[in-house]
């Protein structure tokens, strides 16, 4: 069935609305309108699909009529052919300045009237069918982001949950340090220099794969993960290959899963990197300064810090306090100096998390070395 469209006709005279109205009434619905205020409050009511609009009115010309159209989101989209009987250049320009689609000059002619509007409506009925499907496709890939995004969250948790599965005495370990790192990484932000860099976007994907930073032990054997005493250097030579492990395992998975972009990519970096240092002292690959990316650097500050303040078969927690002062002590050495300021700034806030989420180990005997 076709759909009859909707047309305004605006005009102050009299007989000039009867002639377009009779003209035009066997093809389209017609409203009519005798001035600019009454055409506004007619459009703002129901918006029909095309626009007549006499271009000299008093009080409120169809210049201004047209401009208010166009100002307003509801009615912008609407079609406008102004009549006149104005033939100037600078009368078209003047119209087509203010959003005009076509100009039809007085005294009109039935066939040209005909085809103009025939002409515009269907401009617009493309216009309407595009922006449709775009509202579509816009949906969908929406739709599909969020559904990418639910699998890459699943991703994240299954392989987290392989790591702790193995290691029973991290307790909250994993929370804890997610919420150091978005604490430290948002105060981070504040400073010119990393506002670009650490967008609220940003952040999340850091402290989204802040938890894999210790996958790589699901690779260590139990003997020397789980040994409830302080290892030998050869056995902390083997530990510390998790991070090197950490890392490959995290990067077949991304090949496999064809990730990318941010995925995965900081939890490589934090995997294969937190335990580096910012003198060149750490490990894999002793790395220094700002060679050592920044979400690896986060997470060492994080990661330390909760080492410090949590009970092991193998040491005592110390407290709060004694931990923030050793990481000051690292300060420039073994920390990036701009994060152990950001520490310092928000140590509340971490004494908070780590009140907040307390160990619970399932079986004190068993631990993770550090």
């Amino acid at each position: 069935m076709t759909i009859q469209h909707t047309l305004l006709v605006v005009d102050d005279t009299p007989a000039n609305l009867t002639v377009l109205t009779h003209l035009l009434r066997d093809t389209y619905r017609i409203k009519v309108a005798n001035s600019g205020v009454r055409a506004l409050e007619l459009v703002n009511t129901a918006p029909p699909d095309l626009i007549l609009l006499d271009v000299s009115m008093p009080e409120m010309d169809g210049y201004e009529v047209c401009r208010r159209l166009k100002a307003n989101p509801k009615t912008a989209h609407v079609p406008v052919i102004f009549l006149t009987a104005r033939t100037e250049i600078q009368d078209e320009e003047a119209g087509f300045a203010v959003g005009a689609v076509d100009f039809i000059h007085k005294p009109v002619s039935p066939g040209i009237v005909r085809a103009r509007i025939k002409t515009h409506l269907d401009v617009k009925a493309w216009h309407d069918f595009l922006a449709d499907r775009n509202a579509g496709l816009s949906t969908a890939v929406s739709q599909q982001l969020s559904d990418i995004h639910q699998l890459q969250d699943a991703a994240i948790y299954a392989m987290v949950s392989m790591a702790e599965f193995r290691d029973e005495c991290t307790g909250n370990h994993v929370r804890r340090t997610c919420a150091y790192v978005d604490a430290l990484a948002n105060k981070l932000a504040e400073s010119p220099k990393w506002e670009n860099f650490l967008s609220p976007a940003c952040i999340s994907q850091i402290v989204k794969s802040a938890p894999l930073h210790d996958i790589g032990k699901i690779a260590i054997p139990d003997g020397i993960l789980l040994k409830p005493g302080k290892l030998t250097a050869a056995e902390f030579d083997i530990m510390k290959t998790h991070a090197t492990r950490g890392y490959e395992i995290l990067r077949q998975a991304g090949d496999q899963m064809g990730a990318r972009g941010t995925f995965l990519k900081f939890a490589m970096e934090i995997a294969h990197h937190h335990h580096e240092k910012w003198d060149g002292n750490g490990y894999p690959q002793g790395l220094a300064g700002e060679e050592i990316p920044l979400s690896a650097r986060l997470m060492a500050v994080a990661d330390v810090y909760d080492a410090l303040i949590s009970r092991r078969p193998y040491k005592a927690p110390i407290s709060h306090q004694e931990a923030i002062n050793y990481i000051a002590g690292g300060r420039g050495s073994q920390f990036d100096p701009e994060i152990v300021d950001a520490l310092l700034s928000v140590q509340d806030k971490i004494d908070t998390i780590a009140h907040t989420w307390l160990d619970t180990p399932l079986n004190p005997e068993l631990h993770a070395h550090y």
